[in-house]
């Protein structure tokens, strides 16, 4: 970074902030705005088939989760702020065409335009918090930016529920000034840094085999209830999985510039905190979606008023996240993401145990999901944090992008649990005690969540789990 643009962009580290997380919440909330208005979609485009309307959101998931990693790897060695503005740049023209889109194929094809664009700027962006916020800043910031995420996603059926009154275009077009603003805005304030000294360019083999491994997986998650788990079709996508995962694991052990640095989950923070972010990403995934399904269809009702509904839970993780931070601040952060798993988990039990086939929102849902809210307020953006600091500066984009491709895996598996759960895709009130217990397996997988932290516990009060210095092999060199 040069000296006059670290000058530049120091003085006013809260506007690049505050644009970093105006991003990361775009990005979160096209993971889940589409859920409530797939049927307005559905009759606008004349695709009745849920089979079909499925891609819209399947799509989006496969790309996005697959692609993350090597456009962070490719941060770090090319530039983060130039893969931001591109990643940003992409998701706000795709989000553009979906808006004037007429048919469903050209729908889905630049919902994985946006997919590509946020593949790129959700880990760069953390990697431009991690590396061009203040030190002394940086904790609250990555707090921040997590949270964002966190809302982005928890907002999602709120905010689409709304907007699908005016149109159902409108759920893409809301991102076009943002995301206008926010590029001008980035282009101005961000620092133009490097941070990687290698001069090779990153193992695209190696960014081949995971791409192919985690699309695969996804694919065969998403797919599975449609295709059937024992179609041919599911089982080779499995298949694919299965095999592209050893072969990437033997390429980044020799390649001098590895997509994905093994050396990273040598870290005690960081491997266990991606296992409980995993954990929680299924967790929130089975929850999340299983509650605007049961909204709408076991009671019939209709996407504004769903969304409405789902508001009180995000209110909640911005309460806990940033208006409570004082009460909460001094807790080890394994302490905080245990407590916030347990209530995750605890919340969704009190509505799995209350609902019945009668509407009574005020007594069978909302004191449940505040106390869910609380929990993803305390958890979520805290086991973020955890498994994020203490990266060298050349693995902050390739680092948050493990962290958030744990997240979205864990989504598209909660989803695919919800589905075999409850046995279809759709929820009636005959469904009563099998969505029930859908809330049981949300809650185990807090529980795991919980349990994952538990290495961690030792560290001193109030301090962030760091990881230690990690010896990072290129080749047959290897540095500090």
């Amino acid at each position: 970074m040069s000296q006059s643009g670290a000058q530049r962009h120091h003085s006013r580290p809260a506007v690049l902030l505050g644009v970093l997380c105006m991003a990361t919440f775009m990005s979160g909330l096209d993971v889940f705005i589409v859920n409530v208005g797939l049927h307005p979609i559905g009759q606008a485009l004349g695709k009745g088939s849920l089979a079909d309307l499925s891609w819209i959101l399947n799509a989006y998931a496969i790309v996005f989760a697959a692609l993350l990693v090597p456009a962070g790897r490719l941060g770090d060695r090319y530039g983060v702020k130039p893969a931001f503005l591109i990643g940003l740049a992409l998701f706000t023209a795709g989000s553009l065409g979906c808006a004037l889109s007429g048919g469903l194929w050209l729908l889905v094809g630049l919902r994985c335009l946006q997919a590509v664009g946020a593949a790129a700027l959700v880990p760069t962006s953390l990697g431009l918090v991690l590396t061009a916020i203040p030190e002394e800043r940086r904790r609250r910031a990555i707090q921040l930016w997590a949270i964002s995420g966190s809302l982005g996603a928890a907002a999602g059926p709120a905010l689409g529920g709304l907007l699908v009154q005016v149109s159902w275009r409108w759920i893409f077009v809301v991102n076009v000034p943002i995301g206008i603003a926010a590029l001008v805005v980035a282009a101005l304030v961000a620092p133009d840094s490097r941070h990687s000294t290698e001069t090779g360019t990153p193992d695209l083999l190696g960014g081949a085999l995971l791409v192919m491994g985690i699309g695969a997986l996804t694919l065969a998650m998403v797919e599975g209830p449609t295709w059937g788990w024992g179609s041919g079709r599911t089982l080779i996508a499995f298949a694919v999985a299965v095999a592209a995962a050893p072969l990437f694991l033997a390429r980044s052990a020799r390649a001098a510039a590895p997509v994905v640095d093994l050396a990273l989950f040598r870290h005690r923070a960081f491997a266990w905190g991606n296992l409980a972010n995993l954990a929680l990403g299924i967790c929130f995934g089975i929850q999340l979606l299983g509650l605007v399904l049961w909204l709408q269809e076991g009671w019939g009702w209709s996407a504004v008023r769903t969304g409405l509904a789902i508001a009180p839970g995000p209110v909640m993780v911005s309460v806990t996240a940033i208006g409570l931070r004082r009460y909460h601040d001094r807790l080890p952060d394994a302490i905080k993401t245990i407590i916030g798993s347990l209530l995750m988990g605890g919340g969704g039990l009190l509505i799995g145990t209350s609902l019945t086939v009668h509407p009574h929102y005020a007594t069978q849902i909302l004191p449940g999901w505040l106390v869910e809210g609380v929990g993803v307020g305390l958890a979520i953006p805290t086991i973020i944090r955890a498994a994020s600091a203490g990266l060298a500066p050349q693995q902050t984009s390739t680092g948050s992008a493990v962290v958030q491709m744990g997240r979205q895996l864990g989504n598209v598996v909660g989803v695919a649990i919800l589905v075999i759960v409850v046995g279809s895709s759709t929820v009636t009130a005959g469904d009563l005690d099998r969505f029930s217990r859908s809330w049981w397996w949300a809650a185990a997988f807090a529980l795991v969540a919980a349990l994952a932290c538990l290495p961690l516990l030792g560290r001193d009060r109030g301090a962030p789990l760091t990881p230690e210095p990690v010896a990072v092999t290129r080749g047959a060199r290897t540095t500090a």
